[in-house]
């Protein structure tokens, strides 16, 4: 019965400060199941995402202008999933035991990934909304130094916001608290610049994407039932609608797991909501290879070729991928 009692009692992150946090209280059982999930996540999502990176980086057919903001975005990706095991141990034990110091760096670090991730989807929309409503201007507006200029400037900026933003709640006791804590005020600033203005102009981009698909795939359709030839242009436009349906539900994947934790980050709610919200939110990581493998017939051939070491051999990079080929 006293150990019963003992197991009970409240416990707190810092016992010896009176203002210090309530530590989680979970089952030996418990934790075990929740770090073997968190392992098995990080490692998935590194995994996965790490197999993007090298296809694209690889095969020299993949060097294009969409796939280089893929690329960009499964970095991102990558980089999360490392840092899953601390967020678990934050998360679940409600204490965090390395110091404000580490705490600062260590969120900056986080919300840098967030924010890239985020101006990489927006980098995809404005990708797609050229190559589909003005194809005869995409070579010249998307090329590939503008591309990579444009994710540099993109990470850029993430890391200089976030940044700012760190510093502006770096006088916040991290040592006493379950986290880095956030003013409200900060915390309604950032879920506009850095959230809700982004996801608008992504939504209202994908919309005009997809009313001008809805458009061409009518007029392809009148064509061929009407047994007309239909030209290479409309083939490639058929095809740019399709990789635009493609990277719409990747933006669709994300927005569905990260608009509830923006709404419920403003709002009082409990913590094992917020808990629960945050791992919906980095599930989304490991998610989007999951996409690029169920519409992406290169990426399924570059995992194979990954696989079988074929990567290894000589010219290898130079194998076009979206043909049937033996090597």
């Amino acid at each position: 019965m006293a150990n019963d009692t003992e197991d009970h009692e409240t416990q707190y992150c810092f016992p010896t400060i009176n203002s210090s946090c309530m530590k989680g209280n979970h089952s030996s059982f418990e934790y075990n199941v929740i770090y073997t999930f968190v392992s098995l996540l990080s490692a998935w999502t590194v995994f996965l995402n790490l197999l993007v990176i090298i296809s694209i980086s690889h095969f020299k057919k993949l060097h294009t202008p969409t796939n280089l903001l893929i690329l960009s975005l499964a970095v991102a990706d990558m980089l999360i999933g490392f840092v899953m095991p601390i967020e678990a141990t934050r998360l679940i034990q409600m204490c965090w035991h390395f110091g404000g110091t580490f705490c600062l760096h260590y969120l900056t670090f986080l919300t840098v990934l967030f924010s890239a991730s985020l101006s990489n989807l927006v980098l995809i929309a404005v990708d797609r909304f050229v190559a589909v409503c003005q194809p005869l201007q995409y070579p010249q507006k998307i090329t590939m130094t503008k591309t990579l200029i444009s994710i540099c400037l993109g990470w850029v900026c993430s890391s200089t916001y976030n940044t700012a933003f760190v510093i502006n709640n770096r006088n916040l006791d991290t040592s006493e608290r379950t986290d880095a804590m956030i003013s409200f005020a900060w915390r309604i600033t950032d879920l506009f610049l850095a959230f809700i203005f982004p996801c608008i102009m992504i939504i209202t981009l994908y919309m005009r994407i997809f009313f001008v698909v809805h458009q061409q795939v009518k007029v392809i359709n009148s064509l061929m039932k009407s047994g007309k030839c239909v030209m290479e242009g409309s083939v490639r436009r058929k095809s740019e609608s399709k990789a635009a349906l493609t990277l719409g539900i990747i933006v669709t994947v994300y927005l569905l797991c990260y608009i509830p934790y923006y709404i419920c980050s403003i709002s009082v709610i409990s913590s094992t909501t917020k808990n629960i919200l945050a791992w919906v939110m980095y599930t989304n990581s490991g998610l989007n290879p999951l996409i690029y493998a169920l519409f992406y017939p290169w990426f399924r051939k570059t995992v194979k070729h990954i696989f079988t070491l074929k990567i290894c051999q000589p010219a290898s990079s130079l194998v076009n991928i979206f043909t049937e080929y033996q090597l």
